[in-house]
């Protein structure tokens, strides 16, 4: 088997909705910068609170992503 290396790192998303559609935020925009994205895991969920009511929800989540060094000439 081939060997792999795999950076990891922590994105804080967020959304009005629910922990579930902040942590999909994360895991879209990631995405969309990088590649060979493996494994996702809410490591903390938390809500921010206005007047009494959920104004946000957030997720901590780290991600990992194949590691691809470039050459140096």
């Amino acid at each position: 088997m081939a060997e792999h290396i795999y950076k990891v790192i922590e994105l804080v998303g967020t959304s009005s909705e629910s922990w579930e559609k902040a942590a999909a935020s994360v895991i879209e925009e990631t995405g969309k910068h990088l590649k060979d994205l493996r494994i996702a895991e809410v490591t903390e969920m938390d809500m921010q609170i206005a007047d009494g009511k959920v104004a946000a929800y957030r997720v901590k989540v780290k991600v990992s992503f194949k590691y691809h060094p470039q050459m140096q000439p």
